[in-house]
Protein backbone atom coordinates (compact mmCIF):
# COMPACT_ATOMS: atom_id res chain seq x y z
CA UNK A 1 0.00 0.00 0.00
CA UNK A 2 1.23 3.47 -0.90
CA UNK A 3 -0.25 6.97 -1.19
CA UNK A 4 -1.25 6.43 -4.82
CA UNK A 5 -3.09 3.21 -3.96
CA UNK A 6 -4.99 4.98 -1.16
CA UNK A 7 -5.80 7.93 -3.41
CA UNK A 8 -7.28 5.59 -6.03
CA UNK A 9 -9.18 3.62 -3.40
CA UNK A 10 -10.73 6.78 -1.97
CA UNK A 11 -11.70 7.82 -5.50
CA UNK A 12 -13.47 4.47 -6.00
CA UNK A 13 -15.22 4.61 -2.63
CA UNK A 14 -16.33 8.19 -3.29
CA UNK A 15 -17.77 7.05 -6.61
CA UNK A 16 -19.84 4.46 -4.79
CA UNK A 17 -20.94 7.06 -2.24
CA UNK A 18 -22.02 9.44 -5.00
CA UNK A 19 -24.08 6.70 -6.64
CA UNK A 20 -25.90 5.88 -3.39
CA UNK A 21 -26.51 9.54 -2.56
CA UNK A 22 -27.71 10.28 -6.10
CA UNK A 23 -30.20 7.41 -5.89
CA UNK A 24 -31.50 8.05 -2.37
CA UNK A 25 -30.83 11.70 -1.50
CA UNK A 26 -30.71 12.99 2.07
CA UNK A 27 -33.14 12.28 4.90
CA UNK A 28 -32.92 8.53 5.50
CA UNK A 29 -31.46 6.56 8.38
CA UNK A 30 -27.76 5.76 8.44
CA UNK A 31 -28.56 2.03 8.38
CA UNK A 32 -30.26 2.38 4.98
CA UNK A 33 -27.28 4.17 3.45
CA UNK A 34 -25.00 1.55 5.00
CA UNK A 35 -26.89 -1.32 3.37
CA UNK A 36 -27.00 0.40 -0.01
CA UNK A 37 -23.32 1.37 0.10
CA UNK A 38 -22.39 -2.25 0.87
CA UNK A 39 -24.29 -3.30 -2.24
CA UNK A 40 -22.61 -0.61 -4.35
CA UNK A 41 -19.12 -1.54 -3.12
CA UNK A 42 -19.88 -5.17 -3.93
CA UNK A 43 -21.06 -4.21 -7.45
CA UNK A 44 -17.75 -2.40 -7.91
CA UNK A 45 -15.67 -5.35 -6.64
CA UNK A 46 -14.28 -3.36 -3.71
CA UNK A 47 -13.60 -5.63 -0.76
CA UNK A 48 -14.72 -4.53 2.69
CA UNK A 49 -15.75 -5.70 6.11
CA UNK A 50 -18.95 -4.28 7.50
CA UNK A 51 -19.46 -3.47 11.18
CA UNK A 52 -16.08 -4.96 11.92
CA UNK A 53 -15.10 -5.41 15.55
CA UNK A 54 -12.21 -3.08 16.33
CA UNK A 55 -9.72 -4.71 18.72
CA UNK A 56 -8.85 -2.73 21.84
CA UNK A 57 -5.72 -3.58 23.83
CA UNK A 58 -5.05 -2.29 27.30
CA UNK A 59 -1.67 -3.07 28.87
CA UNK A 60 -1.02 -5.44 25.96
CA UNK A 61 -4.16 -7.43 26.76
CA UNK A 62 -7.16 -7.69 24.45
CA UNK A 63 -10.22 -6.18 26.08
CA UNK A 64 -13.67 -7.48 25.22
CA UNK A 65 -15.52 -4.56 23.67
CA UNK A 66 -18.33 -3.87 21.29
CA UNK A 67 -16.50 -1.27 19.23
CA UNK A 68 -17.41 -1.55 15.56
CA UNK A 69 -16.37 0.51 12.55
CA UNK A 70 -18.97 0.87 9.81
CA UNK A 71 -16.75 -0.21 6.91
CA UNK A 72 -13.15 -1.37 6.74
CA UNK A 73 -12.27 -1.18 3.05
CA UNK A 74 -9.47 -3.21 1.44
CA UNK A 75 -7.93 -3.66 4.92
CA UNK A 76 -6.51 -0.14 4.81
CA UNK A 77 -9.32 2.45 4.90
CA UNK A 78 -11.83 3.14 7.68
CA UNK A 79 -15.16 4.57 6.49
CA UNK A 80 -17.62 5.94 9.02
CA UNK A 81 -21.13 6.68 7.83
CA UNK A 82 -23.41 9.32 9.27
CA UNK A 83 -26.85 10.72 8.55
CA UNK A 84 -26.73 13.73 10.85
CA UNK A 85 -27.36 17.46 10.66
CA UNK A 86 -23.68 18.16 11.31
CA UNK A 87 -20.55 16.06 11.80
CA UNK A 88 -19.38 16.76 15.34
CA UNK A 89 -15.87 16.65 16.82
CA UNK A 90 -16.82 13.42 18.62
CA UNK A 91 -17.46 11.77 15.24
CA UNK A 92 -14.03 12.88 14.04
CA UNK A 93 -12.42 11.62 17.26
CA UNK A 94 -14.18 8.28 16.80
CA UNK A 95 -12.80 7.87 13.27
CA UNK A 96 -9.27 8.89 14.29
CA UNK A 97 -9.37 6.38 17.16
CA UNK A 98 -10.48 3.60 14.81
CA UNK A 99 -7.65 4.50 12.45
CA UNK A 100 -5.17 4.34 15.33
CA UNK A 101 -6.47 1.04 16.72
CA UNK A 102 -6.56 -0.57 13.26
CA UNK A 103 -3.17 0.94 12.37
CA UNK A 104 -4.30 2.47 9.09
CA UNK A 105 -3.24 5.85 7.67
CA UNK A 106 -6.52 7.13 6.22
CA UNK A 107 -10.21 7.33 6.95
CA UNK A 108 -13.38 8.90 5.60
CA UNK A 109 -16.46 10.31 7.24
CA UNK A 110 -19.44 10.30 4.91
CA UNK A 111 -22.50 12.26 5.99
CA UNK A 112 -25.42 11.39 3.72
CA UNK A 113 -27.68 14.05 5.23
CA UNK A 114 -26.68 16.83 2.83
CA UNK A 115 -27.71 18.15 -0.57
CA UNK A 116 -24.26 17.85 -2.18
CA UNK A 117 -22.10 15.04 -0.82
CA UNK A 118 -18.80 16.77 -1.66
CA UNK A 119 -19.67 20.26 -0.50
CA UNK A 120 -20.50 19.17 3.02
CA UNK A 121 -20.88 15.39 3.19
CA UNK A 122 -17.41 13.91 2.82
CA UNK A 123 -14.15 14.51 4.65
CA UNK A 124 -10.85 12.64 4.43
CA UNK A 125 -8.60 12.18 7.45
CA UNK A 126 -4.97 11.11 7.75
CA UNK A 127 -2.82 10.29 10.74
CA UNK A 128 0.92 9.99 11.41
CA UNK A 129 1.11 6.66 9.57
CA UNK A 130 0.35 8.47 6.32
CA UNK A 131 3.68 10.33 6.47
CA UNK A 132 5.59 7.06 6.20
CA UNK A 133 3.90 5.93 2.99
CA UNK A 134 5.61 6.39 -0.36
Amino acid sequence: MDKEYLKNLIYKVNGAVIEVHKALGPGLLESIYHKCLKKELTYRNISFKSEMLVPVYYREELVETELFCDLFVENCLVVELKAVEKVLPIHEAQLLTYMKLLEVPMGLIINFNCLNIFESGQKTYVNDLYRFLH
